[in-house]
Formats: structure tokens, sequence, C-alpha cells
């Protein structure tokens, strides 16, 4: 029998919003801290861990069925030692223990349920069980009974098998690949475009069935490819196009995306993008606005400008903190009631923008009397709104003002109601593809808002997200950081400070992301076998450190390493981050050939590698004199050209690394002029307005059309 339990646990004094969620549970949760782990000892009982994160549906369903029982809670007190983990803040014991699981269980999932001995060790796990066997479940109240006697009865067999799971953990973390491992050649990317082209949904976007997932790093690799082999034959350039541009669309026009408010949801429970999971976390938005950024300078279409500008207006209006710092997620649930937030009955939008224009607008949306989605309407397109105005004789231009005036009413009232819960806490892994997204679309767009959100959100972990030695903290929230930082926190802020120099041409970026890199090979390097350990040589001891490279919801830290330390080689002239990124992508080369669909970050810094690469520099007596310069050059689709300007009148940052790189080269005849480079050698400059227009063009044309061999028939 659950009753209101008004005793605080030991979560009560935590900063994140989900331990905080259960600070109330009658469960004698404790934080993972040295106290907890201590007392299992102490008192020689197994751990009862349980994983998950604020937007967490089923993670909300059992502890409603399950921690909030007094029953269940009683035998958990009194026979283990409970601890609750935020996955987000600990992805380095949520990363071990769901290894565990999935090796245990063929599979794996959140909230994650496991049982440790006193020495951490896994002995048994799963995901969500209800609190009493159902529909071939198991009941939890049996998981702790069948746990708590194989511990007391069977210690002897539960010690040994889980002696044998951290062996299995300790070698099997992905330490990178064989020592005879070559590194990807063009076949190989060839062959991971191929694997993917087969797992494309043709008809509704997307890989595989349902659940569909977004996919951004895929896709923007596979816009790599197109751009680099326009003879490419096996996969045809055109099928690889159409695979990027029709999953963008279809994710775009379906209930996925929030056509009122911007912004993505996690997933579609459906193959169609109708139906999402409507949790909105800050790292699919960032991923996926670099994704239609691309398209967009590629294609040129304003569709994909709109998408991204809509994403990441989402992100500065519900996402964002004073300090500029960048919040985790907005929740499915409002009132209890997943997605009840984002649905509609059709009376009420007609009630809201009027009689007159509602039809077209519920014909358009495809709202109707008795819904999409149990009896409610999401609000989904499933064609172009040029083309729906022409079947109707209408003029599209006039029908999307009208259309625009509609979603702002619709939004004004669905502003009033109960909006999800908020994880506001900071992380810099997520906050590091934030400001990379910002950074893009700012250059991309010529739009000084997302420049400045960019550097806001970077000073900000810069300044109050490290430990007084430099190095980084995981996490913040309320005025505290905390947690030493991972692998993915430095490696996603070198990308990310990387890409906003290229976009502001401030140089104390570039000196800070070189102090990151700095601290990255110091502290998570594995000199021995290649690739970086997710935590550093001076972390928490735990069961097993790993070595990840595969993407998850996120690019692997290795992947950003990878990404980050080329550019960062190329920018600056030093090998020595070119070589340490190209032995990432050695190490990660079986992951590329077997499994590609987890290898996204990892085949971008693979392309980047073997394509040709051009180094540019910009000079110029001020700033406006380069600026139609930047201006041609950020037109174009240029993902493997590393840029440097500097102008003669903004003398407030200067860096020694770029005053190296920069070493002989100046304006000439005090006008903008253009040096362009490659492996460090660089061609006799062009200065005045309209020759370094032409050179970018030339140049661009060049890198766009370049004719190479014919691979893959």
């Amino acid at each position: 029998m659950q009753t209101q339990h008004k005793h605080e646990n030991h979560l009560a004094k935590e900063s994140s919003p989900y331990l905080l969620q259960h600070k109330n549970n009658p469960v004698d949760w404790y934080p993972w801290n040295a106290e907890a782990l201590k007392k299992a000892k102490d008192e020689d009982k197994p751990i009862f861990l349980s994983i998950g994160y604020s937007a967490c549906h089923w993670c909300h369903v059992m502890e409603h069925e399950s921690f909030e029982d007094e029953s269940i809670a009683k035998m958990l007190n009194e026979n283990f030692i409970c601890i609750k983990v935020d996955r987000e803040e600990r992805p380095d014991i949520d990363q071990i223990y769901m290894n565990a699981v999935v090796a245990m269980r063929g599979q794996g999932g959140w909230p994650l349920n496991v049982f440790l001995t006193p020495d951490q060790e896994f002995y048994f796990g799963g995901t969500y069980w209800p609190p009493k066997a159902r529909m071939g479940m198991p009941g939890f109240d049996q998981v702790l009974k069948g746990s708590l006697d194989a511990f007391k009865n069977k210690r002897e067999a539960v010690v040994e098998q889980s002696k044998k799971i951290t062996e299995f953990l300790n070698q099997s973390s992905d330490s990178g690949d064989e020592e005879n491992a070559n590194a990807p050649d063009d076949t190989a990317l060839i062959m991971a475009a191929r694997s993917l082209e087969n797992a494309f949904d043709f008809q509704n976007g997307g890989f595989g069935d349902k659940p569909k997932f977004p996919h951004s790093m895929q896709l923007c690799f596979l816009l790599r490819l197109v751009r680099r082999w326009p003879a490419l034959q096996s996969p045809p350039k055109e099928t690889l196009k159409s695979m990027v541009s029709l999953n963008l669309q279809k994710m775009a026009w379906g209930g996925i995306y929030d056509h009122l408010g911007g912004g993505f949801a996690r997933y579609s429970v459906d193959e169609h993008w109708l139906v999402p999971h409507f949790e909105k976390m800050l790292y699919d938005n960032s991923l996926l606005t670099v994704s239609y950024v691309d398209m967009f300078q590629f294609s040129r279409d304003p569709f994909y400008e709109t998408v991204a500008r809509e994403t990441l207006d989402y992100i500065l209006h519900d996402l964002t903190d004073e300090t500029g710092a960048f919040y985790s997620t907005e929740d499915a649930d409002s009132e209890g009631v997943e997605g009840k937030f984002y649905v509609w009955q059709k009376d009420e939008i007609e009630a809201t923008i009027g009689a007159e224009i509602a039809e077209t607008f519920c014909d358009f949306y495809n709202v109707t009397e008795h819904g999409n989605f149990e009896e409610a309407n999401i609000l989904n397109q499933t064609e172009s709104l040029e083309s729906f105005a022409k079947k109707r004789k209408l003029d599209a231009s006039e029908l999307a003002a009208k259309f625009q005036q509609a979603k702002e009413k619709l939004l004004t009232v669905r502003n009033q109601r109960v909006r999800p819960g908020l994880d506001d806490k900071v992380l810099i892994n997520w906050n590091a593809l934030a400001i990379t997204a910002m950074a893009r679309a700012g250059a991309a767009f010529n739009e000084p808002r997302y420049t400045a959100a960019a550097q806001k959100a970077s000073k900000f972990v810069l300044e109050k997200m490290r430990r007084d030695d430099g190095r980084l903290l995981h996490t913040w929230r309320n005025g505290q950081a905390k947690l030493d930082g991972y692998l993915d926190d430095y490696t996603g802020m070198i990308v990310a400070l990387i890409t906003l120099y290229q976009t502001d041409f401030d140089e104390r970026w570039i000196d800070e992301a070189v102090k990151l890199a700095e601290q990255t090979v110091a502290h998570f390097a594995d000199e021995e076998n290649g690739g970086f350990f997710f935590t550093a040589d001076d972390h928490e001891q735990l069961i097993a450190r790993v070595k990840d490279f595969q993407d998850n919801s996120v690019p692997s830290g290795n992947a950003l390493a990878a990404t980050g330390m080329q550019t960062l080689g190329r920018l600056l002239g030093q090998d020595q981050w070119i070589e340490r990124a190209q032995n990432v992508i050695t190490a990660g080369s079986s992951l590329i050939r077997r499994a590609p669909m987890a290898a996204g970050q990892m085949l971008i810094a693979a392309e980047n590698m073997l394509d040709q690469n051009y180094e540019l520099v910009l000079m110029g007596p001020t700033v406006e004199s380069v600026s139609k310069a930047l201006q041609e050059l950020r037109s174009h689709f240029l993902p493997n050209v590393t840029v440097i300007c500097r102008t003669e009148d903004n003398t407030e940052t200067r860096s020694e690394l770029i005053d190296q790189v920069l070493s002989g080269k100046k304006s000439i005849d005090d006008q903008v002029t253009l040096y362009v480079c490659q492996n460090h050698t660089c061609k006799q400059p062009v200065s005045g307005e309209s020759k370094v227009i032409a050179a970018i063009k030339e140049l661009a044309e060049r890198v766009d059309r370049l004719e190479r061999k014919k691979i893959g028939k």
C-alpha cells in the first residue's frame, strides 16, 4: 500500500533535480558517496543501485509504483544499502553497470537497477520491473527476494560470478582495436555509407524501424561524402543526398518537431516521426541544429535555416539560464500525463485561431475530431506548404503569414498550461554541443544573437565550472559546480571553442582549447593502446576504467578528441595534435568497419582526416574590410576548411600561438588579404576584396566539384 512519506532521505542535500525527485521516497536512498559505500562494507549488505534521469518516463513509473510503496521500501531498507544515481551526473558509473546488464541480458535501458556486492561488483540487474509480476515480467518484490537469497545463501557463487563480470568489464571496455589496427581508408568510408543505406527507411526517412531516433552525426557524415565525391556510384551520390534531405524534412514535418515552440523531442515511437516521446533534450536539439545548418550551407534552401533558427530560439527561450549556460532537459510529462502540454483538441484550436483559418490550418496540420494520439492531436504536416497551397489554389506566402499568426495565438494559449518539468542542471558536455551549434548558426546565418549566446555560455563554463587548478567540473546548479569532468567535457569543449573561434575570431578561445587539449592528454590518454579513457587518472576509482569509442545519444569523447585535435593541429600548424587524432581514429577503426551506426562522429573525424584540407588565413586593416570575404566563405559548405582571421584594429586578445601561425603574413596594401595553405604550405597571397572573393569562390568550386577517381562501382 502506498502512503505519503514525509521523511527526507539522504538525497535531500543533492543538487540533481532527478535525485531530489526521490528525496521523500520511503526508500532510504543515499547518493553515490563514500558514506554509502562504507556502510555496505561495514554492514556486509548488498548494494541496490538504481540509475535514471529526470526525463525518463519509466523511471517515474517505477518510482511511483515501487519506491513510494511502504512494503517494498521496508524490504529495501532492511536488507540493502540503496543508492540513487543521476546518469547525466555520473555517466562513468552508468557506463560500467549498463555494460554489465547488457552483457548479462542482451539489452539495457533506464531505469537501470542493479545489485552489487559490498565491493561494488555487479551480480544481477535489469531495467524496469513492475511491483508485482504481470505480463510475463517478474515483480520487483520477487526480484528483491531472489537477489537477496542469492547474496545470503549462495554467497560463494555470487562472489565468483561478480569477479568474472568485473574482469570482463575491464577487458571489454572498448580499449581500441587490435595491435595491428589499420587506419580507416576511403573504402572503409564507402562501406560505412552502404551500411547506412541498407538501414535507411526511404519512405519515411530515418534508420531502422520504430522507435526512430535522430541520427544527426550520420547525416552530417553522409553529406560530407556527397560533397567530396561527386562521382560516387555505389551508393550513388544522389541516393546519399536524398537520405539526408528526406530524413531532415520528415523529422521537421513530423510530430517529433514542435511546430509552435520549435525544437525536437527525443525520439518517435512510430516509424512516421508522428508520436514523439515528448521530452526535449539539449543535446538532440544541438546536434540536429548542426545537421540543418550543414544542409542549409550545402543547398541554400531556406527551409533548413528556418528549422535551425526555430530550434535554437527554443533553446534560448526555454533552456537558457540567466548566466548564459544551457539547461539539460524538459520532461515529457506535465501534470503527470505524457505529452499533455503539447497536444490539442480540434475545437480548442478553432476557438483560439478563429473559424476563418481553422479549417485550412487543421487540414494542413492533420488535426481531426478523433485525434492522432490518445484522442488528442499532435500537430504534424505531411507535405510542403507550397504543395498544399497549390492544390487548394491559395497563395503560399499569404497562407504562410496566416499560419504564422495562428501558431503565435496557439503558443500564447499553450504557454498558459502547466509546463513539463525542467531539469535545470548545467552539464559541460551538453553545453559544448549547444555552443558548437550556436556558433555554427551564428556564422552561417550571420546572426549575432547566436554568436553572443555561444560566447556567453563558453565564458560561463570556463569561469564557473572549473577547479582551482583549471580542471573542469562536470555539472553546475544553483551556483555550485561539482564532480570532476569526464573525457567528453574536455573534448566537447575543445570542438566548441575552436568552432567559436572560427565564428568570432577571438583568440582567447584558441588558448583555452589548447589548455584543455593538454589536460586531456595529461590525464586521460592511454599511451599504451591509443585513445583516451572516459575518466581521468586521478578520478574516483571504480571497478573498471572504461574507454569508449561508441557514440550513444551524444558523440563519444574519443571521437570528439579526434575531431577537435586534428582541427587544432591544422589551425596552429602543430602536427602533434594531428598525430593524436590519427591514433584515436586508428584505435576506433574496427568500430567504423563493424558498426557505422554507432560511429557517426568517428566517421566525420575519419573523413576529415582523409579529405583534402585547406587552411585559410584572412587578414585586413579593419573588421569591416574582411566582412564580405567572410560572408562569401560562409555561404559555402566547406566542413574541412579551417580559417584564421585577424584585423589590425582588433587588438583586444592576441594569442602567441596565432602569432606563430601569422609570422611573415600581413595585410597587403592595407587591403583584405587571403592566404590559401595546405599542409602548412601557402600559395602566393591574394589581396583586394574582389580578388579575395573570387579566390574563395574558386576554392569552393574546386572543393565542391573535385572529381576524384571513381570509387565504389
